[in-house]
């Protein structure tokens, strides 16, 4: 698939959650968004990076995992003029659904990291390694996050900084990429 052809006809975070959203689901986006910050250490690294990085993120609105962690991605957005974020409903992108098969599955939320060039970098989901042995130490309830109660805060944070973790091991990636280095003159 040529993830650089498809990036242009993604959705902003607020597009997404206006097209496919319906109002409880932009509540539950909202709540987790509110309680989702970032720390000053965490913005301050996002906003250091220099390499442009362009990120496809297949979701759902309906989600519960997706609820969990796009607004999480709307913050890093935010952190970092570098990032560029695109969404894809799931549901809607039958392309994007199929090469993205994860364990035999339509899997949300995943990621797509593309540099400056549209070339791909790497991809990432569907879920941080906090949320799945938070999931694995709870063995209870349902076994697909519904988004109805927001996740704990310390959860949250652990699985932001999973994230960022990914963000920036793309970011210094694309820092030491050669052709790169070579590209800035740096």
């Amino acid at each position: 698939m040529d993830f650089g052809a498809k990036f242009p006809t993604g959705l902003t975070y607020q597009e997404f959650l206006a097209k496919y959203g319906t109002e409880a689901h932009q509540q539950r986006w909202a709540a987790v968004h509110a309680t989702s910050a970032l720390t000053a250490a965490q913005k301050e690294l996002l906003g250091s990076f220099r390499r442009q990085v362009k990120v496809l993120c297949m979701a759902g609105a309906w989600c519960g995992d997706c609820v969990e962690q796009c607004p999480i991605f709307d913050h890093i957005e935010q952190a970092s003029p570098a990032i560029e974020i695109r969404y894809f409903d799931r549901d809607d992108n039958d392309d994007l659904r199929e090469a993205l098969s994860l364990c035999g599955g339509a899997r949300v939320p995943q990621v797509v990291f593309l540099n400056e060039d549209d070339q791909f970098v790497g991809r990432y989901g569907d879920r941080t390694l906090a949320k799945y042995r938070s999931m694995a130490a709870d063995k209870l309830g349902a076994g697909c996050p519904t988004g109805i109660v927001p996740p704990a805060a310390e959860l949250t944070g652990a699985v932001a900084q999973g994230w960022i973790d990914e963000f920036e091991r793309v970011q210094l990636m694309l820092r030491t990429s050669p052709r790169l280095r070579e590209k800035h003159n740096d």
